[in-house]
């Protein structure tokens, strides 16, 4: 669990960012009251404290000696105020804070607690900066280090497209316009017939005063620009409105693909992608698996202990298919019904993982209105691919049928179907 290193001397202000950090359960807050308090938490949770905020004013540090010194701990630092000043905000923004924010009600504390939560998603997105002056390009990538995201460089579009390539993880790319070889704009534009916007963030940047330079990145593929110089408010408030834009489409896109219930791929998705592992397992010749999963009894079972406890045994398993296959294609078919795809696995190989599945799965307790219940599965595996996904569907649905009719709790191959 991380630790957020919280400095604030109001009673009132800490009791508010106390119940708004835990909210986030994987946070746990550290309190302190004045500078020494702060100093006595760090050397105690040395490495553990992931972020700090921090109230700029404290009874023993009243210039804001709190700031430089949790900076030189290497801690991510948001400034809390009770009042706005420009060059003081100024100043703290070139110490290198991760943002400064004043006591104005909820509204902001909120703001501050979801900026530690914001540096925590940074760490997993990777930033391409492109410039070639040094300085320039230094800069940027700085202001993105200072909020923890991974930053990658390239000293022209050339170099650019050449890093993309070897970094196909990379989520956002800031370019200048002004570069030898491929400036920005040409950049942008050779991108953008790649990469759609919601698959690479693109953000040109210029110190050009020509007005029209931003219309034509936006007209020709950027999601955003940037003027120089800007400020790193500006600089942070573009990023995160870019990268929430981003985060909510894909939130967007997992729903309409994911089962309600158990967050697993919905059939319809299934069917889709089967269709390209399908094609692709053809012109390989590679064998490709498909198992068809029961849950066994499971209509006895919702009888006895009711839909809701039902819904519950249907998590469980689908959380340990999940688990043990999140490799492979998995899906919730129909109630309690699952399909998995397995690329590259003949059936001996595919009824051998799938017989696992069922034996750690059994082995695992599902609590159920309050007492350990253990689920049994049967499951066919086919690989018969004949012309398409639907027969080779069929083909383990039927194996599958042979399997309950001899009691269940049991997975049949291909080679069960002739005995």
């Amino acid at each position: 669990m991380k630790k957020v290193l919280i400095v604030e001397d109001s009673d009132m202000v800490g009791k508010v960012l106390r119940h708004l950090v835990a909210q986030y359960p994987h946070y746990q807050a550290v309190f302190a009251s004045n500078m020494a308090q702060a100093q006595d938490a760090v050397a105690q949770y040395a490495n553990e404290i992931f972020a700090a905020l921090v109230d700029l004013n404290l009874p023993d540090a009243e210039d804001g000696q709190i700031v430089d010194y949790t900076l030189s701990q290497k801690i991510p630092t948001i400034v809390l105020t009770g009042s706005y000043d420009d060059k003081k905000r100024e100043q703290l923004f070139n110490k290198g804070i991760v943002d400064y924010v004043t006591k104005e009600g909820r509204y902001a504390y909120n703001k501050a607690v979801a900026l530690i939560e914001r540096l925590e998603k940074n760490q997993q997105i990777k930033v391409l900066v492109v410039d070639d002056s040094d300085m320039s390009r230094k800069h940027v990538a700085n202001l993105f280090r200072r909020h923890l995201f991974q930053v990658v460089e390239a000293i022209d579009g050339v170099e650019a497209i050449k890093v993309l390539l070897e970094n196909p993880d990379i989520r956002l790319l800031i370019t200048d316009y002004n570069m030898p070889r491929m400036d920005g704009f040409e950049l942008v534009k050779n991108l953008r017939y790649k990469y759609d916007k919601t698959d690479l963030i693109m953000i040109g940047v210029s110190g050009e005063s020509t007005e029209a330079l931003s219309a034509k990145f936006i007209k020709h593929g950027a999601n955003d620009f940037l003027r120089k110089p800007f400020h790193p408010e500006e600089f942070y408030c573009r990023i995160i409105h870019n990268l929430e834009y981003l985060e909510l489409v894909e939130q967007i896109t997992r729903s309409a693909q994911r089962d309600h219930l158990t967050g697993l791929y919905h059939r319809h998705h299934f069917f889709n992608a089967a269709r390209e592992v399908y094609r692709n397992a053809q012109e390989k010749s590679m064998p490709l698996a498909l198992a068809v999963i029961n849950v066994d009894h499971f209509r006895e079972f919702n009888e006895k202990y009711g839909h809701e406890s039902g819904d519950i045994a249907l998590k469980h398993v689908a959380r340990c298919l999940n688990n043990m296959l999140d490799r492979f294609l998995i899906c919730r078919a129909d109630a309690d019904d699952f399909y998995v795809l397995l690329p590259g696995l003949d059936n001996e190989k595919a009824v051998a993982l799938i017989s696992r599945v069922r034996q750690l799965l059994s082995s695992e307790e599902c609590i159920i209105n309050g007492a350990p219940k253990r689920l049994y599965f049967s499951a066919g595996v086919s690989n018969y691919m004949r012309d398409g996904v639907d027969p080779q569907i069929k083909s383990a649905s039927h194996l599958l049928r042979l399997g309950k009719e001899a009691g269940g709790n049991m997975v049949l191959g291909d080679d069960d179907a002739n005995d």
